[in-house]
C-alpha cells in the first residue's frame, strides 16, 4: 500500500509514518516548515518529504492519503486555500482517512493496547514503560509522540501483546481550536475509558479532579489510582523516592530526572507494567537506566566563559502548566545541587494551537514564576504579548521575530546561567544561533 501523509512531521504523524514503513507499506509525505528531530528520523527511514501542501501532490495517486490535524479547511484573508492539497483531495473524491484510523485498522487490529492519555507527560510516560517492558524482555512495540533516547526512534512495531490498559496521566483545558472547554475534553477521556474491557486496567492520576469527574461518568474496568490519596504513592524526593503500594514499599526509583511531573510519570509506568507482568521493583530499578526524550530538557549545548559557563536547554513545554513545571524541576535541581544563586532564562514562543488564540495568555506571568528573566518570541501572534506579561515587569521581554529575540538573550546572559528554550516546533532554530552568539 502507498500512503501520502499530510503534516508527516507532527511526532504522531511521523511515527505512523515508521510503522507503516517498517510494516512493508511505501510511505511518502509533506509538511510546512520541516524540522528536526523527526526530519531527521523520516529522511533515515528513506520516506520522502516534500515541503509544502501543494495541490499537485494528487499526482502521486497513492492507495490512501493519511490527514494530520494541523490540515484544515481554513481559508487565507485573499479567498485561497491555506491547505490545497486538502481541496484536491476533496474535489477528486480521493480516499482518505485520519492517522489514529489507519492505526487503528492496519496496525492495531488484533492486539491489545497500552494507551497513555492526558494533558501533559504523555511522551515521557510512554517512553518509560516502553523502555521497562523493553527491560523486562517483552519487546514492546511502541509509537511515542518524540524520540525516546533508549531506543532512537519515536515508534516501532514489536512483538504482538495480549494486555490493555488505559493511563489517564493529567487532563486540563487545552486544543481550544477544537474544543470549547473543559467539560467537552472530559467527555473525550470518557469515550476512552468506555473502550476499555472489563478484564482491563485504567490507571488514574488520583490528584485530578478533571479525571475524577470523567470516571465518574462511568467505569467498567479495575482503576488503579496513583499519586496522593491513590494505592500508589512516592515518598522521597523526586530523583530518589520509594514507590508504596498501599502503604508498603515495593520498589524505588533513583535517577537524573528532576519534578514532580516525572515523578508521577514513573508512578503511571510502574502500575501500568505491573498490571502485565513487571514487578514494581523491577520496573523501578529499570528507570535508573532511562534516558528519557529528545527535546525533554536536553542539553543542546555549554558556552565556557570567564567567569563559569553558560548551560543551554531545549524543551518542548508549550501549555503555561507545562512551562511551570519543567521551570519548577529545574530551580529545584539546582537548589538541592547547591545552585541556588544560578539564573534561570526562559525564552519562548507560544506556538500551539491553543497559545497562538490567546486561549492561556493571562497564566504565562504564573508559569514563568520560577525564571529570573523570560523571552517571549511574539512573531505571527493576534494577542498582545508585552500586555500579557506586563506585571512581569523588566523581568520579561518580547521580540517579534528570532534575531532580535537572539540579541535581548545574549545581552542579559551572565556566567552561571540556564537558559531553557521552550516551543513545540523548531523555533527557528533559536539553540543554535543562542550558542553561536553567546561564543563571541
Amino acid at each position: 500500500m502507498h500512503i501520502h501523509i499530510l503534516g508527516i512531521c507532527g511526532t504522531f504523524m511521523g511515527g505512523l509514518a515508521a510503522l507503516a514503513r517498517e510494516a512493508g507499506h511505501r510511505v511518502t509525505g509533506c509538511d510546512a516548515g520541516v524540522y528536526p528531530p523527526m526530519s531527521e528520523q523520516l529522511r533515515a527511514l528513506g520516506i520522502d518529504l516534500i515541503e509544502g501542501f501543494g495541490a499537485d501532490q494528487t499526482a502521486l495517486r497513492p492507495d490512501i492519503f493519511v490527514i494530520g490535524n494541523v490540515v484544515s479547511r481554513v481559508h487565507q484573508p485573499d479567498g485561497t486555500a491555506k491547505f490545497p492539497l486538502m481541496e484536491a483531495i476533496l474535489d477528486a473524491g480521493a480516499p482518505y482517512t485520519s492517522g489514529p484510523q489507519w492505526l487503528a485498522r492496519h496496525v492495531l487490529q488484533g492486539r491489545h493496547v497500552l494507551a497513555v492519555a492526558g494533558t501533559h507527560g504523555k511522551t515521557t510516560t510512554t517512553s518509560m514503560l516502553a523502555w521497562i517492558l523493553e527491560r523486562a524482555g517483552l519487546a514492546p512495540g511502541f509509537l511515542v509522540g518524540g524520540v525516546p533516547l533508549d531506543f532512537g526512534v519515536s515508534a516501532r512495531l514489536g512483538a504482538q501483546k495480549t494486555f490493555v490498559i488505559a493511563i489517564l496521566n493529567n487532563l486540563e483545558f487545552d486544543h481550544a481550536d477544537i474544543f470549547d472547554d473543559l467539560a467537552a475534553i472530559e467527555r473525550q477521556f470518557h469515550h476512552l475509558v468506555r473502550t476499555v474491557p472489563g478484564g482491563g486496567r485504567v490507571a488514574v492520576n488520583a490528584t485530578e479532579d478533571s479525571l475524577r469527574r470523567v470516571l465518574a461518568q462511568g467505569c467498567w474496568s479495575e482503576v488503579a489510582r496513583f499519586g496522593s490519596g491513590g494505592e500508589w504513592t512516592a515518598s522521597g524526593t523526586h530523583d530518589a523516592f520509594d514507590v508504596l503500594q498501599q502503604g508498603k514499599k515495593v520498589g524505588r526509583v533513583e535517577w537524573a530526572l528532576s519534578g514532580i511531573h516525572n515523578q508521577m510519570n514513573a508512578l503511571a509506568a510502574i502500575v501500568a507494567a505491573e498490571h502485565v507482568g513487571v514487578a514494581p521493583a523491577e520496573a523501578a530499578a529499570t528507570l535508573a537506566s532511562f534516558h528519557n526524550v529528545r527535546r525533554r530538557m536536553e542539553l543542546r549545548g555549554t558556552v565556557t566563559t570567564a567567569g563559569g559557563a553558560i548551560t543551554l536547554y531545549d524543551d518542548f513545554a508549550h501549555h503555561p502548566t507545562a512551562i511551570r513545571t519543567t521551570l519548577d524541576g529545574l530551580r529545584a535541581q539546582l537548589d538541592a545541587a547547591g545552585q541556588k544563586n544560578d539564573r534561570i532564562l526562559a525564552v519562548f514562543e507560544p506556538r500551539s494551537n491553543t497559545m497562538k488564540l490567546g486561549a492561556m495568555a493571562a497564566q504565562l506571568p504564573w508559569s514563568l514564576e520560577a525564571a529570573d528573566l523570560a523571552f517571549c518570541h511574539a512573531g505571527g501572534l493576534d494577542w498582545d504579548a508585552a500586555a500579557a506579561l506586563a506585571r512581569m515587569g523588566d523581568r520579561a521581554l518580547v521580540a517579534q521575530s528570532i534575531d532580535p529575540l537572539v540579541a535581548q538573550v545574549v545581552a542579559a546572559a551572565r556566567a552561571g546561567d540556564h537558559i531553557v528554550c521552550m516551543s513545540n516546533g523548531g523555533f527557528g532554530g533559536v539553540h543554535e544561533k543562542l550558542l553561536a552568539a553567546l561564543q563571541h
